[in-house]
């Protein structure tokens, strides 16, 4: 049964109130015992409310690729002395196919995914269009390749199609151009001269409506410097291997390229037989792995974005696991 969502608020000491709070809750409909695979950590803010409904008891196992969240996970594992918690960094795709292989079995998986609050707010992360930075945008501090290696690097055609698929920006061939025009004078090193670069590039009635004008360009090269689609794809399979039958599977999307993946990946996940329909009797043997109970992308209300404006963008997609078993 699932809880109301009136009814769950976010903790006032925790560290920041994390998106759609009170849908995560109630929808993966948590009890105390149960096993948790947080595999976006973050700060912790979904985590706490989830340690909440579970009363503290349980196991929660959290990963992040970002090693600045492990003194939020310290503090989130001191607050909750009863529940057994685990800490794995890395890239969550990864980190889920490993505890797929060592047995772990989970009753809810929980993916809130693109940047976190915390990463934005870290000026020197290079994450963030407002502020002058290095132009970075590693998750992972340890990886090699940043988005200054992108723009330096990359050919005018390769950085336009980067920027319209993983930006959706209608103007990227006039950005690549500018782009290549400016390293050629000097190569980007900071944040603030690829907005710029971006801004002069763009024809200034469409910089007006749509949000900031390099916004769309920080998204592809970031999506790009974390191979953020491809740990997507990935990570779903291996949290449907985990999830017990009857766990649940939460995804917090905040653009159309990811919500397009896992609403995909859901719905496929869903069917049944893919037999020709004029064959009388099933060949195929295929039964539903997933049930989805969200068919209508669940989003933040109104007095959600307007305490909390960053939430506008999000999509959250909920399926459950079935008895049906994995292919092999």
């Amino acid at each position: 049964m699932l809880r109301s969502v009136s009814r769950v608020n976010p903790r006032a000491d925790s560290p920041h109130v994390p998106v759609l709070h009170a849908e995560v809750v109630s929808w993966l409909d948590l009890e105390p015992g149960m096993t948790v695979v947080d595999g976006t950590f973050g700060a912790g803010g979904h985590a706490r409310l989830l340690a909440d409904a579970m009363d503290g008891r349980g196991c929660y196992v959290a990963i992040d690729r970002d090693p600045g969240v492990k003194g939020h996970f310290a503090a989130f594992s001191h607050d909750h002395p009863d529940l057994r918690t685990r800490f794995v960094r890395g890239n969550y795709a990864l980190a889920l196919r490993n505890l797929v292989a060592t047995g772990v079995r989970a009753d809810a998986v929980l993916l809130d995914l693109g940047i976190s609050s915390m990463q934005i707010d870290q000026a020197d992360r290079g994450f963030a269009y407002a502020t002058d930075a290095p132009l970075d945008m590693r998750m992972d501090p340890s990886e090699a390749r940043t988005a200054a290696d992108l723009v330096n690097d990359l050919d005018e055609r390769s950085l336009a199609r980067i920027i319209h698929r993983y930006g959706e920006e209608r103007y990227a061939s006039q950005i690549a151009r500018a782009i290549v025009r400016r390293r050629a004078k000097e190569p980007f090193s900071r944040s603030g001269d690829l907005v710029e670069t971006v801004r002069r590039a763009i024809p200034t009635p469409a910089q007006f409506g749509q949000g900031h004008p390099a916004k769309r360009v920080f998204q592809a090269l970031r999506i790009v410097v974390n191979d953020e689609l491809g740990a997507l794809e990935d990570g779903l399979q291996h949290a449907l291997e985990i999830l017990k039958p009857g766990g649940r599977m939460g995804v917090i999307s905040f653009h159309s390229l990811e919500d397009r993946i896992v609403k995909t990946f859901m719905r496929d996940g869903a069917r049944g037989c893919v037999c020709p329909p004029d064959l009388p009797i099933c060949g195929c043997g295929r039964e539903p792995l997933l049930r989805v109970l969200t068919p209508r992308v669940v989003r933040p209300g109104e007095i959600e974005i307007e305490d909390n404006p960053r939430s506008a963008s999000a999509r959250f997609r909920v399926a459950e696991r079935t008895a049906a078993e994995l292919p092999e």
